[in-house]
């Protein structure tokens, strides 16, 4: 490992250590503020929240890039799959600190990519030719961060002309998955209300909601992986273009009345009103009506087909055909702030793999015993200066061959 690997790998556990949740990331956005400064980035902090935003000037023309990392952790009461944990503890001398919250979905290696990658770029800033943005998103996990940095409209005034993230996945570490017109799914939530109704007539109205579901949840970290890899086989993506899965719980609405809280993550979003009409029919049937706490659903994450597609051909050159994987559906059951910053620039997310099997690490984010390889840091950092710099010497449509038909490696 070079130097700038190792210190990468303690800043990781640093922040894993020392997790923040989402709109708390002070101490996270400290750390990476100053790196940036360190390496001589024109740094911007509180952008919408605890958001940090860096900007690189090459020493040439060309266009406007810009690459997102995020930062915040996880309540692992609330937002983790709860798989029996498997025993086995591979962070033991970097073990989160604080209770009931830590670093499952793999933030904490993104954050650390994303300062390896602004660190490198600018020790070489010769080399760049065009401007790179690099943005430290907070609040991903409630998808609430993008919207508000984007709301300060400083990264719409940078005007990027394309978009960049990596997110950890349960694939080999080495490799990297890009999925041309796919992503992740969008969400919707809803409340079922029943006035004058119990939780009897609440629980049979959320079975009858249960039918919508297509995707299900899995039932264990082998069958996490499995259906994950299946989306890299062209015949069983192929049988998985539409994806509905669905969480649902009872509450009260202030007034006291009984409801069913229904949370909807779906691909691709265009079954979002035919989804809202079958359950405005099903809670009518019951005797009650449908609100929507947040109005719209939130979007689903679409990767640029042209844009993925280049990223793909240009890491299997750069890193060997072996090394990039190539994803045929929408990955289910997670959603994505992304999604916002791509409606603003296209541009793709890519998966990191950071599984080592063989060693116990799953690799599999919002499981409770997530565990990642830390050779994927510089893995990731490597595969991403290079497509970054590369992007800003390719033209704007991604232009290239099709990308191979086969699975893993292509």
């Amino acid at each position: 490992m070079t130097i700038l690997e190792d210190e990468l790998i303690e800043l990781r556990r640093e922040i894993h250590r020392n997790p923040e949740l989402a709109g708390e990331e002070r101490e996270t956005a400290g750390l990476v503020a100053e790196q940036l400064r360190a390496a001589g980035l024109e740094v911007t902090t509180g952008v919408g929240g605890h958001g940090v935003l860096a900007v690189l000037d090459g020493s040439g023309d060309g266009p406007t890039v810009m690459y997102r990392a995020d930062m915040d952790a996880v309540d692992v009461r609330y937002n983790s799959l709860s798989f029996p944990r498997s025993g086995r503890v591979f962070d033991e001398s970097f073990a989160s600190r604080v209770p009931d919250v830590a670093h499952l979905c793999g933030h904490d290696l993104h954050t650390a990519i994303g300062v390896g990658v602004a660190r490198t770029l600018a020790r070489d800033s010769e080399g760049v030719r065009g401007r790179l943005v690099f943005v430290f998103q907070p609040a991903e996990e409630p998808l609430q961060g993008a919207r508000a940095m984007l709301q300060t409209g400083l990264a719409q005034r940078l005007a990027p002309r394309e978009s960049y993230a990596l997110h950890c996945a349960p694939f080999p570490a080495g490799t990297i998955t890009v999925s041309p017109g796919y992503g992740l799914p969008g969400v919707d939530n809803i409340r079922i209300v029943l006035p004058g109704g119990d939780d009897a007539a609440v629980a049979s109205v959320a079975s009858a909601v249960e039918g919508i579901d297509s995707a299900g949840f899995p039932q264990s970290v082998a069958d996490y992986r499995a259906r994950f890899h299946a989306l890299l086989d062209p015949e069983i993506a192929a049988t998985r273009q539409e994806s509905v899965s669905l969480a649902q719980w009872t509450e009260r609405t202030p007034d006291g009345q009984p409801a069913a809280g229904i949370m909807l993550k779906v691909w691709p979003q265009e079954r979002f009103p035919e989804l809202r009409t079958r359950i405005e029919r099903l809670a009518a049937r019951a005797g009650g009506h449908v609100e929507y706490p947040y109005d719209d659903p939130f979007p689903a994450m679409v990767n640029s087909v042209e844009l993925s597609t280049a990223a793909g051909l240009h890491l299997s050159t750069a890193l060997g055909p072996e090394s990039v994987l190539w994803g045929r559906a929408s990955w289910p059951y997670n959603c994505e702030d992304f999604a916002l910053f791509l409606r603003e620039a296209p541009g793709a997310m890519l998966y990191l793999g950071v599984a080592d099997t063989e060693a116990g690490m799953n690799g599999a984010p919002h499981t409770l015993d997530f565990a990642a390889d830390e050779r994927a840091i510089g893995h990731g950092v490597r595969a991403m200066t290079g497509l970054l710099t590369h992007r800003l010497t390719a033209g704007p449509e991604g232009d290239g061959p099709t990308p191979p038909v086969t699975g893993a490696g292509g």
